[in-house]
């Protein structure tokens, strides 16, 4: 199994749905950037439910040695950032990143990224759950963005059903 360098958005909303603790089934090893674990912590501050990366002992603290150049992470956050730099300094892991622009930075310098979303997937094709689209109900609600589109993309390759009168 790969190791998994993540940021905070696919932690937070893994964590809203109750699927954190699949993570370690998924890969050999989950790398935290200290970065996250301050927007985390941030997070817990302004009173919002976030995890404690602390409490998992399968989550390691692993900070970036070097920083990438501005014009590479204008728009990106503190998070995102050391994810991607973390990524590029250790290019067998794959990086787990939701925001639409350090996903496409991060395609584009060659790194594998996964989102929220492909984790739920792949937790369903290793038997780890038997259905997502409740999953993917609950990520909305808790407010992640997901287009029409994507949500039956998403199902379609879960090969689970399309329910029309799911959709808001």
């Amino acid at each position: 199994m790969p190791k998994a360098i993540a940021d905070t958005s696919p932690l937070l909303y893994l964590y809203k749905i109750g699927a954190l603790d699949w993570l370690p089934g998924l890969f050999d090893e989950v790398w935290v950037p200290g970065a996250v674990v301050r927007e985390l912590e941030e997070g817990r501050r302004k009173g919002c439910s976030v995890p404690q990366v602390a409490h998992y002992p399968w989550v390691y603290i692993v900070e970036p040695r070097f920083l990438l150049s501005e014009w590479l992470t204008a728009d990106l956050g503190p998070g995102e950032i050391s994810v991607i730099e973390l990524g590029l300094e250790n290019p067998d892991c794959l990086v787990l990143l939701d925001d639409a622009r350090a996903r496409e930075i991060a395609a584009a310098a060659g790194l594998q990224v996964w989102g929220t979303l492909r984790v739920l997937l792949e937790a369903k094709s290793r038997g780890l759950v038997d259905q997502i689209a409740p999953l993917v109900q609950q990520l909305r609600d808790a407010g992640m963005w997901i287009s029409e589109g994507i949500r039956r993309r998403v199902l379609a390759l879960a090969k689970e059903p399309i329910d029309e009168e799911d959709t808001p």
